[in-house]
């Protein structure tokens, strides 16, 4: 179990790596091909309601919304620095494996200034492909309803 606790905080790392330093298109090839990937408030999560503020169910979804970001929306730049905590392992079974992780993110707009732009949790499953951990599922899940402007890079 200690094993697999270090290569899911590894993956989790490296995930905040590829979305603090620019590399969004990277960013899909954590996921497989057919994940889910939601962001989501936990209000709506506490209630049962599906509703997101993001939502994209394959890899195709993810990799469009990276190119969107990259040639059509228009959104002041601004980069994240993405702190995850220690993941919780919740259940494994075979090679799927449930987790949760608390997160925090600071956004760094253009001019400098500096601010907490997301804290929360995410509720990953797992899956184990040839020896790597791919995300199976990752429902962002926020602790806030409000945020305060669009909501562009991935959390």
């Amino acid at each position: 179990m200690q094993e697999l606790f270090f290569a899911i905080a590894q993956a989790n790392a490296a995930y905040a790596r590829c979305i603090d330093d620019d590399r969004l298109e990277q960013w899909p090839d954590f996921f497989t091909d057919d994940c889910l990937y939601r962001i989501t408030t936990a209000q709506n999560l506490r209630d049962g309601l599906e509703a997101s503020m993001v939502f994209a169910n394959s890899k195709g979804m993810l990799r469009d919304r990276v190119s969107a970001l990259r040639t059509a929306n228009i959104y002041e730049r601004q980069s994240y620095r993405h702190m995850i905590g220690a993941p919780s392992i919740l259940k494994v079974e075979g090679d799927r494996v449930e987790t949760e992780s608390s997160f925090i993110v600071v956004r760094i707009m253009r001019d400098g200034a500096t601010a907490i732009f997301a804290t929360g949790r995410y509720l990953d499953v797992w899956i184990e492909k040839s020896r790597a951990l791919k995300l199976s599922e990752r429902a962002v899940v926020c602790d806030s309803h409000r945020i305060d402007t669009l909501l562009a890079l991935p959390l």
